[in-house]
Parts: C-alpha cells; structure tokens; sequence
C-alpha cells in the first residue's frame, strides 16, 4: 500500500475525516461493460497524467521487462514450532509426547493468549522441576524488539522486530474512541513489486510463520498491559475486559493472501475462543489484498466472517497494470468480480482502498469509472475508502490538491456509491501503509 495509507471503519490506520453519506443517482449507468474505454469528456479541463515509476530505486523486472512478482517465498529456513503454530488438541498430542499430562497444554495457553507471558517465573501453576525446559520447548523466541517509536500523544506505536533468522518486520499499534488497532506484516518483504511502496523494494525474503504473525499480537498486548500505550482510555466498566488489541489489519508488510494457509491458520487463532486461541471477533480482521482472484474466492469459501478490503487504486487496466503490477495477472473487473462474489458468498461489505495520487489516479472520470464498475454488480456491497497520500515535494506520488480530492469523493457519493475520506495514522513514525520498509 502507498505512503498515504488506508482504512475503513471498524479498521483502523487511519481516522475519519469527512464520512459521505450514500445516496441514490441516476446519473451514472448501473450497466455500463466492463470493456468500456475509460476517456476524460472531450469538454473537461486538460489534466496532466503522470505514470507511475519507482523513485530511488530499481524495480525488479522479467526478461520481458514487466515487473517481476514473486508469489511463493524463497527456500529458507523456518521458525522453530511454536505453541502458538498448534491447535489445542495439536498441543495436548506435543505434551504426550514430551510425557507430560495434556492438561499442561490448557494451562501454556492461559499463559500466553491471555496473560501474554512466556516467562516460566511467571508459571507458579507448572512444577519447577523441568518448567525451564518445558518453557523452551514450547515457547522458542520468535520475535525480539528492536526498536520503538512513538507519536507525541503516544497513541500510535511502530515496532522493529527482528525474527529468530535476522529477517526484520514491523508492526503499528494504534488507539482509536472505543478500540485498539493493530496493523501486522504477513510476509518478511513483498513480491508484489509495487513502486510506491517502501516494502516491495527488497523484494521477498520469506513468508512468516503463523506464531510470527500471532506473536506481534501477543507482544502487543503485553505492551497495552503494561500501559505502554498511551491515548484516552475507555471508560472504566463493572466486568469489561482489560484493555488489549480488538482489532486486526493486514496491511503490514507482506501480501497477505501471497502466505494463505499461515494467515489463515493465523486469523482462526485469533478468532478461537481462549486459550485456544485470542477470543477476538472475525468481524474485527482485516484482510487485504492487491487483487489475487484464485486467493479471494478461496477466502470467500473459509465460512469465515473477516473484513476483507481490495486495495485497488486505479479502476483502469492501462494504469494498474503499472501501479498494481499483479494487475498483468488479474485484471481490474477479474479483482472486482472475486470481491463481489466475496460478497455474496459471505454477505460481508468489502471495502475499497483508494489512495488518491496527484495527477496519477484522481482525474474525476476515473471517479466516475470506478462508481460505474461498482454499481454494475450492484448496490449496497462496497464501501470506498480514498486517502490522500503524504504531501512530497518533488515526488510523483505526493497527494491529490484538496479540491481535487473532493471532487473525486462527491462524484463518487453522488453515483450512490459510500464513501469516506480517511487519513492516515502514524505518519510521524514512517508507520502508515507503505511506508514499513524495516530499517535499523
């Protein structure tokens, strides 16, 4: 995703600016073919288009000279098995194994998805003899803080991890009215080549594991426990829960759907009730994608209530293909077609990521072109969500003009389609969508 980030509502990198009410129109065709030419009305101002080409670094190309995209994660090393990489039964069968009652397994599980430990001093209900050991079996290190930045009001936090192989990732913890948010990487790079986004320059190290990825979570419980977050509290209440993260986004490092069965594998552990898992709600769970159709009708098929958001960017072939490179593979109405079948399939609102760029996507007949895709598979099923990236001087990907940027947003509410301008959170700390490039 690109330095200006993205969000809906329960979601959460970003907060609500100026929410646009749906409305119905008949000004726009709920009909028009998806081969429609997209053209700017021949009485329309001259707008210059700019392209999209990476700035500071080389992208990786093919022999044909496309982009190269990496969908599997080189042959590496993985992470020791962790508890975390089990399913409660998977753990009473490794403490059997150990020799040790399955029961043991229930009380590991209380510790670390509930208490967010894995010090065996803090396990008095485990015997000491072999505790240690035990401990180590169970709980190999996975993820050691590097680095912790924070906002002047503390209520956004980027962490620096460094993985058991070196690999470096990052992670953004954010307070919102009523929730907190915490945005995890999926993959240790990205091979999806995009040339705005700081992650992608490196290309694809590997996919993390399932505990890799529940581990960010867990630490950062540990921190919000520990009043390491700052930001207005809720109210306290008779019998509610101790503050901890409520809400998931994947749009950290990596291509989410790119690492299937560990993502998977890791939203069901967050949505398990404890201790098999963290107890949240799958409707709090964000999962994004540039637009891997075999991947979100897979998703759609998982009977599995998650958020799921397209990060699309550009409703026309002739651009994507150059600022979504995978766009070469599936195209714009092939990506809308699977989100739409996500749709019905689960009867779940998608959400649609638009970062607005000047003069690059944020023309209005691109506004009025991606209401018309929209509104042919119908109405009520989508949510669009543009942001404005980080002003840069000098750069081609800087943000829309404010004026522009309205424009673009009431063309939108007036085809009837939802709308809500959003703005990022955790730009300060380089921690907004596309901006997570793990440096030391």
């Amino acid at each position: 995703m690109p330095p200006g980030a993205v969000e809906r509502e329960n979601f959460s990198l970003y907060e609500t600016i100026v929410p646009m009410s749906s409305h119905k129109s008949s000004t726009v065709s709920s009909a028009v073919p998806s081969t429609a030419p997209a053209a700017a009305p021949s009485d329309a101002p001259v707008r210059p288009q700019v392209r999209p080409a990476a700035e500071g670094w080389q992208q990786a190309v093919t022999t044909e000279g496309r982009p190269l995209l990496q969908f599997k994660s080189p042959r590496v090393t993985q992470p020791p098995v962790h508890l975390a990489d089990l399913s409660l039964a998977e753990r009473q069968e490794k403490l059997k194994e150990l020799g040790l009652p399955a029961f043991r397994a229930k009380q590991l599980s209380v510790h670390y998805f509930q208490h967010y430990t894995t010090d065996p001093e803090r396990m008095s209900d485990l015997p000491k003899a072999g505790r240690e050991e035990l401990v180590d079996a169970l709980f190999p290190k996975l993820l050691t803080e590097v680095k912790r930045l924070a906002t002047d009001k503390g209520d956004t936090i980027k962490f620096l991890w460094r993985l058991f192989d070196g690999s470096l990732v990052e992670s953004v913890l954010m307070r919102y009215p009523g929730r907190i948010t915490l945005c995890v990487s999926s993959q240790c790079g990205c091979g999806m080549n995009c040339p705005f986004c700081a992650t992608g320059q490196a290309g694809l190290t590997r996919n993390m594991s399932t505990a890799e990825i529940l581990d960010q979570i867990v630490q950062a419980n540990r921190v919000i426990a520990e009043g390491g977050l700052g930001g207005s509290r809720r109210p306290a209440e008779a019998g509610q829960d101790a503050e901890r993260v409520t809400n998931i986004v994947f749009m950290g490092m990596g291509e989410p759907l790119a690492n299937y069965k560990r993502v998977m594998a890791a939203v069901r552990r967050m949505a398990a009730p404890a201790p098999e898992g963290l107890g949240m709600s799958a409707r709090n769970i964000t999962v994004s994608t540039v637009g891997l159709v075999p991947a979100i009708n897979k998703l759609a098929a998982e009977d599995l209530p998650v958020t799921f958001a397209l990060s699309l960017h550009a409703p026309d072939d002739e651009l994507r293909d150059d600022l979504i490179p995978v766009n070469s593979r599936w195209k714009v109405d092939e990506a809308l077609d699977a989100a739409y079948n996500y749709y019905r399939t689960t009867g779940r609102r998608v959400s649609i990521e638009y970062a607005l760029i000047k003069d690059m996507n944020d023309h209005p007949w691109r506004a009025d072109l991606l209401a018309r895709k929209l509104n042919q598979r119908g109405r009520g099923w989508v949510h669009v969500n543009p942001i404005p990236l980080n002003p840069t001087p000098g750069s081609i990907w800087t943000s829309s003009e404010p004026a522009v940027t309205r424009e673009f947003v009431d063309r939108l509410s007036a085809a009837g389609i939802p709308t809500t301008l959003r703005d990022t959170r955790g730009k300060e700390i380089d921690g907004a969508c596309g901006q997570l490039a793990a440096a030391e």
